[in-house]
Formats: structure tokens, sequence, C-alpha cells
């Protein structure tokens, strides 16, 4: 965080504090906790469905971005993740923040209604009831932001969602972060390459950071990718998966955008 005026991302979390705060009022904790005990696990989570041999794709539904503005005019959920079912998206990333990227939990469980593949709950969460009502409107996963939490707290929220059966991108951003993240010894590591405190984006950030990354850990680039030739400089440095969003949200064939992104196939590659 800057010394100065608030950053983008100081921003969206105190909008996302307010946000939750009336959350609660509407849906108390104790009506989410049934919900989400009632919920079946799914047929295969997250976490392996991106250690499936080869550089796996989380296909992003996403609507708008304080950087990009809209994405798609008006975006039906099942229209997209139909398209990224066939194009061979081994997971689905909903982005379900409202008031800067226009999502929502009704896209979640739209998306869950609808789609057999792992999601994850792409989010600012900041509290525990999020990640009951994660769990509740049909996420496998969530994201936690290194950059958004005080240790302590990303501690606890890690260890919760990994006792609740969730499983957990931890996002990083630099090395200092990355180090906090390796603290908690996590299953998976995003290495995000789009700067929050100001939106910039530099894909090179995840070759900086990978060689601090040990083995066992699941490393997820994200952001800024948009070609193949991504996809082998990545896997070749090691990365597992990729997240892409803007660039399939913007495209008027996202199952065939996707193939193309997926053209590069380390599975039957010799590199």
């Amino acid at each position: 965080m800057s010394d100065g005026a608030p950053t983008v991302l100081a921003r969206i979390l105190a909008e996302t504090r307010e946000e939750v705060e009336r959350r609660k009022r509407r849906a108390p904790l104790a009506q989410l906790e049934a919900a989400a005990g009632a919920r079946s696990p799914g047929m295969t989570s997250f976490r392996d469905a991106l250690l499936a041999p080869g550089m796996s794709v989380i296909a992003e539904f996403k609507r708008r971005s304080p950087s990009a503005g809209e994405l798609h005019e008006d975006p039906d959920v099942e229209e997209v993740l139909g398209a990224y079912r066939d194009g061979g998206a081994a997971a689905v990333s909903i982005l379900t923040e409202g008031p800067n990227f226009g999502g929502s939990l009704e896209d979640l469980q739209a998306a869950r209604a609808i789609c057999g593949l792992p999601l994850l709950r792409k989010d600012f969460v900041v509290d525990h009831y999020q990640l009951v009502e994660s769990i509740a409107a049909g996420a496998d996963a969530v994201l936690l932001i290194v950059a958004a939490l005080p240790r302590p707290e990303l501690a606890s929220l890690h260890g919760a969602a990994r006792a609740m059966g969730l499983d957990v991108l931890v996002e990083v951003h630099d090395r200092d972060e990355l180090s906090s993240a390796l603290a908690l010894d996590p299953d998976l590591v995003g290495i995000n390459n789009r700067d929050l405190r100001d939106f910039s984006v530099d894909v090179r950030r995840t070759e900086r950071l990978m060689a601090d990354v040990p083995p066992g850990v699941t490393v997820v680039s994200e952001s800024g990718i948009a070609n193949a030739e991504q996809l082998r400089s990545l896997y070749e440095q090691g990365v597992q998966a990729v997240l892409v969003g803007e660039f399939l949200m913007r495209s008027a064939d996202a199952a065939g955008s996707l193939r193309a992104l997926r053209s590069f196939n380390p599975a039957h590659d010799t590199l």
C-alpha cells in the first residue's frame, strides 16, 4: 500500500468489507452453513484438475474490470461456460465482486448449476463468512490475495478454507508476498502479472518469481495471457496452469480462442 492516495486495491477492500457486512445482515451465517452443509463435493477437485498432464487453462467469467471497462456486452453465463467447456478449459474462475467487476454470487450459482468443471470463486476474500458463502454458492476453491490481508488474517482464512474442503489459490505479486504465501505451506500459488495497486500488467512477473517457488507447489500464472507461445514459455519455466479472463471474454469465439491457446500442448510436445 502506498502512503499517499488510496490504491485501487485499498478502495476495493474497503468496499468489500462494507458489502460483506450488508450480506451478513441479509443472510445470517447459520443460514449459509446449512446450505453449505447440504452441498455435495465435486467429482474432481480444483487442484487435481490443474495437475493433469500439460498446461491447464482456468477460463474466467468476468464482466468488466476497473482498468478495461466492459469486456462483453451482457454476457450469458451458460453461453460463455459452454464455450469454455467446448474449448477444453480445465477449470473455471467466476469473478463475483460487484461494484468494480460487475460480478455476483448469482453468477457463481448459475455456473454451478450448468457446469461440471471445478469452480474458483475469484473475489477479495477478507472474512470467514465469505468462505461459507463460497461453498454454499457452489465454489470448489477460493482466491486469497496476500496483498489484501494482514498475515495473521491470511493464515487464519487459509487454514479455515482448507478445513472446509476448499482448495485455495494464494495470489502474490512480488517476492515478499511469495515468502508470506510459502509460509502457509500452500498447494497452489497464483502469480498475478497484474499489480492490483495500479492495475499495470507485466507478464514477466511470473518468470521473475518462479525461481523462488519450491518443488511441489502448483503455480498458476494470472493476467496478460493471450497466445500459445506465452503458454509454452511459462510451461518451460515450470508453471502448471494459466488463468485467462479478458482475452477470452472479449473474443467473438471463446471456444476457438481457448483452443488456439491450448494449441501448445506439452503433453504431446517435445520441448
